[in-house]
């Protein structure tokens, strides 16, 4: 794997010219560095807030997240071929529906979701194991959208033992 601090970035243009790189790439906010993980984790959370309340029910939730995380695979494929990056540093759609899933199961407060951001970034940054092995080992789109969703089952995990234990009401 090449170092992700000199990897080259895509063109605005070129990200906007379809529609897979443009959520690939978060909507543009993988385009921003340095960070674009944090970025496009970032702009997660406003859209969460503006389009969450609108969704009818869990299952509704739990089904277009699964949408969400099943187009992901094959539009971070796509564009990492396309890219001959396979994990580009700036497709931040994984960190995107990943926090979607943890924005939709911790309390809904702002603190509560302050605390399962830095959670999150930390996790997704550190890559404690398993986290790790399945990064380094699990290629594709799948690959990309996996380690994520491990990162954001450790989140979860901590902000449910915070809740048990009263550290958040």
């Amino acid at each position: 794997m090449r170092d992700r601090a000199k990897v080259a970035f895509p063109t605005w243009r070129w990200t906007c010219s379809r529609l897979y790189r443009l959520v690939a790439f978060g909507f543009g906010s993988g385009l921003l560095r340095p960070g674009s993980g944090t970025w496009g984790t970032l702009l997660a959370w406003p859209l969460w807030r503006l389009f969450a309340p609108h969704i009818v029910s869990d299952r509704a939730m739990g089904i277009l997240l699964l949408l969400f995380f099943a187009y992901g695979c094959w539009a971070c494929s796509r564009a990492g071929d396309e890219l001959d990056e396979p994990d580009h540093v700036g497709m931040v759609w994984d960190e995107m529906v990943a926090f979607w899933i943890v924005l939709w199961l911790v309390p809904p407060t702002l603190g509560a979701q302050a605390l399962a951001f830095v959670l999150f970034r930390i996790f997704d940054t550190v890559k404690p194991p398993p986290i790790r092995y399945f990064d380094a080992r699990l290629k594709g789109g799948l690959g990309v959208m996996w380690d994520d969703i491990l990162a954001a089952a450790y989140t979860l995990l901590v902000m449910a033992l915070a809740v048990r234990f009263g550290f958040i009401a």
